[in-house]
């Protein structure tokens, strides 16, 4: 099967394009290498990517010619990552607005002119309900911040052309993903760099009682990769993959202190617009369509990170 992923050099899509591969698909897929972090970060995994026979091209999904690359890479499913992620305070709205919405139209136009047209899953978030992401995917989405209004913005795009018979589609629903290559900007990530370099962690007040249904990668790449194998019964459908266990950010804070011996320094900074209060995934629909379950525990999953991070302290916040 051709699958072509867009933000392939990120940290889902990289793991998504490697586990696909594995498997026996081709795959390739775009990425703009953007600067919102160390592009760094995205140059090293796109060359583990290519030296796994992944190509990687670079490019802007909102300009990029998807119809004269479609045509000649003709892809059976488009699995869409790419999107400005985040609440940054620095991030514009243009910012949300030209990549999550603009870049998800320019895509869809493109496949709407292809003979034969790819399954496509939409990539979406938690960020989509709102303060309380507890919900099933039937519940009127309330997003507090740009990223989970333009997420939706994206989603409805994606689903109206679903609705509108001009492609077959789904839309994914992710749930606080964390793992091995993850941006440095999230609560893993920081910690663990806290920890490895003896340095302070900055976060925000009120967010050390915020539950999170904290998912690791390969769960969730369990998932999308279940949907491409059954694609009939998932069209048209908002899925959520996620975990239904809840942690604080207190607790996520001591485990790292357990797992590496060592005492986080916190320094606490004002409360900031737009941040989740609460995320737990309801996975009644996935369990149903897509048999799926994710098994992997937090103790399990943040030593993996734990174990990258040492072997790529280069590449630490």
């Amino acid at each position: 099967m051709n699958i072509f992923i867009t933000g392939i050099a990120g940290f889902i899509g990289s793991h998504t394009a490697e586990k696909l591969k594995q498997l026996g698909h081709q795959v390739t897929g775009i990425d703009n290498f953007s600067p919102y972090y160390d592009v760094q970060i995205k140059r090293t995994t796109a060359t583990l990517l290519a030296a796994k026979g992944i190509p990687v091209i670079e490019g802007d999904i909102r300009s990029f010619s998807f119809h004269t690359c479609f045509s000649a890479y003709i892809p059976d499913v488009v699995i869409h990552f790419a999107a400005q992620p985040g609440i940054a305070n620095a991030t514009g709205f243009d910012e949300y607005l030209t990549n999550n919405i603009g870049g998800t139209k320019h895509i869809l136009d493109a496949i709407s002119q292809l003979p034969k047209k790819p399954f496509f899953i939409n990539i979406a978030t938690s960020s989509i309900y709102g303060a309380q992401a507890t919900l099933a995917e039937d519940t009127a989405p309330m997003p507090t911040s740009f990223y989970g209004v333009t997420k939706l913005a994206a989603e409805q795009l994606v689903m109206a052309a679903s609705r509108q018979m001009v492609l077959r589609a789904c839309s994914l629903r992710l749930y606080s993903v964390y793992g091995p290559r993850e941006r440095p900007d999230k609560l893993y990530p920081r910690l663990i760099a806290s920890a490895l370099k003896n340095k302070p962690f900055s976060l925000y007040e009120g967010s050390l009682t915020h539950l999170r249904s904290f998912t690791f990668v390969d769960d969730i790449v369990d998932g999308i990769e279940a949907v491409i194998h059954h694609t009939a019964r998932c069209n048209g459908e908002i899925i959520n993959l996620g975990s239904q266990t809840e942690y604080t950010t207190q607790e996520g804070i001591e485990l790292i202190e357990d797992l590496l011996n060592v005492k986080i320094i916190l320094e606490v900074h004002p409360k900031r617009t737009g941040d989740q209060l609460r995320t737990k995934a309801d996975i009644t629909k996935a369990k149903k369509l897509l048999n799926y379950m994710p098994n992997t525990t937090l103790e399990e999953g943040v030593m993996k990170s734990i174990n990258w991070a040492r072997a790529h302290q280069e590449l630490l916040p």
